[in-house]
């Protein structure tokens, strides 16, 4: 396709951030490092290879996603404890943070709640930062590898894929039918996945992980939490998922509950205040 004679002039346009820097007020950061910095685990939940596993978080407590063994990617869903349709926004979450979520980015919940669900108090990967390829780790591109994506391209069934497990997980922790559990399963945090757009066609990539063993990532818990994260049959994904070819290993979700007093002053933060009108 011929371009117009003014092409040069139209991509010289500046970019602009959609929600730029200061628009969110910044979460109490000091108050959460010394909440986590005497807080003891109170409760653990073992994440198979190739499985998922559920573990409730409360409000004020700190959830410690680890990898205690080998190189492994986390595929994570969280809700409201009390209310699935409240549920994690890896969309608007990229929207105000950026494709790849650190230390003090938060984690967002979906319309009409939108408000944030959790905050990134600690991550032992946030040196790695963006690598030559533009990768980094911990996305919120990825949706989660799934069955019918798979069988798409391949014509096979497969059953452990992400989606599925997620599926299993929370169907068997709320007591659901999994094809009802199966509609609350959404797009997650690719925990520990190191992920990118290629620069050439902007096509989504991943490459192996530079997560090891005792490597976490920590979230402070804004609400009551139901955490469910899958380890993911691609192991560090540095080749395939989908399968059962790669090496894979467990991951951990670990409660860590702050001493009485240490979150002072700090209250959960209330549902999105829009009225809800939407013109009508």
């Amino acid at each position: 396709m011929r371009a117009p004679s003014d092409a040069d002039a139209r991509r010289a346009a500046p970019p602009v951030l959609v929600y730029p820097d200061g628009s969110l007020a910044p979460p109490p950061m000091d108050l959460y490092a010394r909440a986590a910095a005497m807080a003891e685990p109170v409760a653990e939940a073992i994440v198979p290879p190739r499985d998922a596993a559920a573990i409730e978080v409360p409000a004020g407590s700190i959830l410690r996603l680890g990898c205690p063994e080998g190189p492994q990617v986390g595929d994570l869903n969280i809700f409201a404890k009390h209310d699935l349709t409240e549920r994690f926004y890896s969309g608007k979450t990229r929207a105000l943070h950026g494709t790849h979520v650190t230390t003090g980015d938060r984690l967002w919940s979906a319309f009409p709640h939108l408000r944030p669900m959790a905050t990134v108090i600690a991550d032992s990967l946030g040196w790695y930062g963006i690598d030559a390829d533009g990768a980094s780790v911990h996305d919120v591109i990825g949706t989660r590898c799934d069955p019918y994506t798979h069988h798409l391209l391949s014509g096979e069934d497969y059953d452990r894929c992400c989606h599925s497990n997620l599926t299993r997980a929370l169907a068997a922790h709320e007591g659901l039918p999994l094809a009802e559990a199966e509609r609350h399963v959404h797009d997650v945090l690719n925990v520990f996945m190191c992920t990118g757009f290629s620069r050439d066609t902007g096509r989504y990539f991943m490459k192996a992980s530079p997560v090891r063993a005792g490597d976490h990532l920590d979230l402070f818990a804004e609400i009551d939490l139901l955490a469910v994260m899958s380890a993911c049959p691609g192991g560090d994904c540095g080749a395939e998922h989908s399968s059962d070819r790669a090496a894979c290993h467990p991951l951990s979700m670990t409660v860590l509950r702050p001493e009485p007093g240490a979150l002072e002053g700090w209250v959960p933060p209330a549902r999105n205040g829009y009225a809800g009108g939407h013109g009508g």
